[in-house]
């Protein structure tokens, strides 16, 4: 599933390819045709990212919701805008470029208190100029969840997914089980402050990586490495290889129906 910064760079660039001017949308699909009729030509006023939804509003009370899901995907292209292939749920045409949406978990039509009801749901977005960690700290710190459970949490870190979890915990040497009452406040703060810059980059680079400077390929000599992900990272998807700081196999097992990875010595056990 496309974690925060995907979203973000989404929004970004549907703002730049339709903002402020009329759209054509429409559903060759059909799924979402009697939605598309109504936004049919109107100026797309703002596209914006809470977490792993995008926004698209269109003016009050219209307001497209879109969560990708597991499946969904944006292609888009320059126009003239060629067929429809496959099951496009949505199509947005614009002066230059044209969007389609496929196999998303969620394309709708909301009003403004609708969009407050979604948004209501959701936590701290990183990226968000808006976001309030502090919510975030009171949620965490006073459960006995796993860190590894609550940092997956959309309802208090909304838009960090598997690979940030993971990283954002290696980075800062911590047990993925230690419980949120256990971390210290200025663990946290650090944390946070950490995360922000991290999603800021991938936004950025359109990629992932949490790797430091002193342990990237070009500074060990190590290969580059090959995943279809992308990114260079210290433990995500890296089961039984090397830490790329101490050598010890990173390990893999699965918490709440997710995998996750993590190196046993630089992230030892709590007492």
């Amino acid at each position: 599933m496309p974690e925060g910064h995907t979203l973000h760079r989404l929004a970004r660039s549907h703002q730049k390819m339709f903002g402020k001017a009329p759209v054509e949308v429409s559903s060759p699909q059909g799924r979402f045709e009697a939605s598309a009729k109504l936004l049919d030509g109107l100026p797309l006023v703002r596209a914006e990212a809470h977490g792993k939804h995008l926004f698209h509003r269109y003016g009050r009370d219209l307001v497209v919701h879109v969560h990708l899901g597991l499946y969904g995907t944006f292609s888009e292209g320059p126009v003239p805008a060629e067929p429809p292939r496959g099951q496009v749920r949505m199509r947005l045409v614009g002066a230059t470029h044209f969007a389609d949406l496929r196999g998303p978990t969620a394309c709708e039509l909301l009003t403004d208190h609708e969009v407050a009801v979604v948004r209501a749901r959701l936590g701290a977005d990183p990226l968000r100029r808006d976001a309030d960690p502090e919510k975030s700290w009171a949620r965490l710190s006073r459960s006995r969840a796993p860190l590894a459970v609550q940092l997956m949490d959309q309802r208090i870190f909304a838009g960090v997914g598997n690979v940030y979890r993971a990283e954002l915990l290696f980075r800062h040497g911590l047990d993925p089980m230690l419980p949120g009452t256990a971390l210290g406040r200025e663990r946290w703060d650090e944390m946070w402050v950490d995360l922000v810059a991290l999603m800021r980059d991938g936004v950025r680079k359109g990629r992932i990586d949490t790797v430091r400077k002193e342990h990237t390929p070009r500074a060990t000599g190590r290969a580059p490495r090959v995943d279809r992900h992308g990114g260079e990272v210290y433990v995500y998807r890296r089961h039984g290889q090397p830490c790329l700081v101490c050598g010890t196999p990173v390990q893999l097992t699965e918490l709440a129906g997710r995998n996750l990875f993590w190196c046993p010595t630089c992230q030892p056990a709590a007492a």
